[in-house]
């Protein structure tokens, strides 16, 4: 077994402590409230509830199973409530080129089950007051095989890409919580041509689906994989309308998947997903826009791809994935950015200067002793997937294979 507390390389960053979630180093999403740490898996099918009052010692408190057929890898907290996903495991079936390649078209769902028997599909309501036993008190089902990716900062609406009988692909969905243990769909918006059931035909090439958006205010950015970036108005949530969409694939590799809108500077960050080894896909970039005109998001710059280390030799998806989100209650700034860079760990930047983005921070963890995502077929190699920064700079971390990191950024936190 690798040493957690000695990196490949590191900058800027110094190990705090570490969780291998009682072994199930599956880590995606992760969320901290009330000084515990929850974070979705996919294989192993829930939810794991970590207590890190104490950061240097992580420890496993519970675990939220679903149906094993699904995956469980989002979920978001605010107060008392968590929401969580719970949507067919597409993995089990498709291999990792056909998973991204192409819209997985959920017009003939009795290919992958009876929904509710063989899979479950939809939106799960945790009561988290007693965070380190959560409490299911809600679950709203959807039409198809499942919710993806949800944002929710609190409020009456959240927001959640959803794959639903009659479209090609994951959809924008806006879910009223007025009654947290009835939550419903109040709205919905898609990319012309994913309704096939309407009739619709999809003319742009690759994956379109969306991945997620994140709302500021009433304006929702979204990421739909080869289909590029939507700046959305949602002030009315029965019917969202579209202020502007960009899309740079072609000629660029597409795979648009997290957005970072930072609205007191005028500027939104998106990154593009790095799904294939380096070796077999061009680099994917994260993307400076100018929104000063919403109608009209400019690019500006991108951010800088990381150097210090040979990871073309290193192997392994080589790109980014997520940001750290600026969060309520949590690290914010509009000046210094966390991103996950799979196998490349943790970085951070500085966006001072929009036009010159500078790499300043970075944390790449050792190489996984054990193996759990079996559909990647390559050799192991770490992939840091997701963040969350506390606002005295505590980076809790995940991992696809080697679970909970906590580190502490040693730079500016303002």
């Amino acid at each position: 077994m690798t040493d957690p507390r000695i990196p490949d390389s590191s900058k800027a960053f110094g190990f705090v402590g570490h969780c291998d979630l009682a072994g199930r180093g599956d880590a995606l999403q992760v969320m901290v409230e009330r000084d515990h740490a929850f974070i979705g898996h996919r294989i192993s099918s829930g939810i794991s509830v970590v207590d890190v009052s104490d950061p240097r010692r992580p420890t496993p408190v519970g675990f939220l199973p679903i149906h094993p057929n699904s995956w469980s890898i989002h979920l978001q907290t605010h107060g008392d409530l968590m929401l969580a996903v719970e949507e067919f495991d597409f993995k089990s079936m498709f291999s990792q080129q056909d998973y991204y390649a192409a819209s997985i078209d959920a017009g003939n769902p009795e290919r992958f089950g009876r929904r509710g028997v063989d899979f479950s599909a939809g939106m799960r309501v945790y009561d988290i007051s007693d965070p380190a036993h959560p409490r299911s008190i809600g679950f709203m089902e959807v039409e198809g095989l499942g919710i993806h990716r949800i944002w929710w900062v609190g409020g009456r609406h959240a927001y959640a890409s959803a794959m639903l009988e009659g479209f090609t692909d994951h959809i924008l969905i806006i879910i009223d919580l007025l009654e947290p243990t009835r939550p419903v769909e109040v709205g919905r918006w898609w990319m012309p041509g994913m309704w096939r059931a309407g009739g619709e035909r999809m003319n742009m090439p690759g994956r379109v689906a969306l991945h997620h958006a994140v709302v500021d205010g009433d304006v929702a950015y979204g990421c739909w994989r080869d289909g590029g970036l939507t700046i959305l108005d949602v002030k009315d949530k029965s019917r969202p309308s579209l202020i502007a969409h960009r899309n740079w694939s072609p000629p660029f590799p597409g795979g648009t998947h997290s957005a970072l809108p930072l609205h007191d500077r005028g500027l939104l960050l998106v990154a593009d997903e790095a799904v294939g080894d380096v070796a077999t896909e061009p680099v994917k970039h994260t993307w400076v826009f100018d929104i000063r005109e919403p109608s009209n998001p400019v690019s500006i710059a991108t951010f800088p791809v990381p150097s210090d280390q040979d990871y073309r030799a290193k192997g392994g998806q080589f790109g980014p994935h997520n940001f750290h989100e600026n969060r309520p209650g949590s690290f914010q700034s509009s000046e210094i950015v966390f991103e996950t860079y799979q196998s490349a760990g943790l970085r951070a930047f500085d966006i001072r200067n929009p036009f010159r983005p500078e790499e300043i921070g970075f944390w790449v963890a050792p190489q996984p002793g054990r193996w759990f995502e079996p559909m990647r077929n390559r050799k192991p190699v770490l992939h840091t997937a997701d963040v969350f920064v506390s606002r005295d700079g505590l980076a809790y971390v995940t991992d696809y294979d080697t679970g909970l990191t906590i580190l502490q950024w040693q730079g500016d936190i303002g």
